[in-house]
């Protein structure tokens, strides 16, 4: 959804499917968004398939946008070259291409220690958890922004 809006907000051009890396892209302006198709803890191979081409020196700016269920529904963490916590498509990214200057913005859907992760990703959010996740999209779509315009230091200081 962040991607989605952020592409909108940003005149991207509708999404196709590259089929070698069996991921829907968009670009605009040197900027690639992708949405891998693959299945979440398999996401990394699509990622790999994308990046092999821009393995430059210095290294282009990598951001992952991912659910989070450690998280609070609505907030919004941004980190870098941190672990995948348990992460399967995080950990899928990281095994493929490494964790170097990876940044990740995690977007909190859960916050419920008690609570086994496969219900809460898989569950639909209530009336109120959604517009509260409406909120956060757009947020993350500002954050995106910053850390492309400011770097990765001036948007965690401005969204952490």
């Amino acid at each position: 959804m962040a991607i989605d809006e952020f592409a909108k907000k940003n005149n991207f051009p509708d999404f196709v499917l590259n089929k070698k890396a069996n991921a829907l892209i968009s670009e605009n302006n040197k900027i690639i968004l992708a949405k891998p198709q693959t299945f979440m803890n398999e996401s990394g191979k699509a990622v790999r398939v994308l990046t092999k081409p821009y393995i430059l020196n210095p290294k282009p700016l990598l951001v992952i946008v991912h659910d989070d269920i450690d998280l609070k529904v609505g907030k919004i963490k941004i980190v870098k070259e941190r672990g995948s916590a348990g992460h399967k498509g995080v950990e899928s990214i990281i095994k493929n291409i490494g964790n170097e200057g990876l940044i990740r913005i995690r977007i909190g859907i859960g916050g419920q220690n008690d609570v086994k992760a496969m219900k809460v990703v898989l569950k639909k959010f209530s009336k109120n958890e959604q517009k509260i996740i409406n909120g956060v999209i757009f947020k993350t779509t500002d954050a995106i922004d910053s850390l492309i315009k400011n770097g990765h230091e001036k948007a965690t200081n401005e969204f952490n």
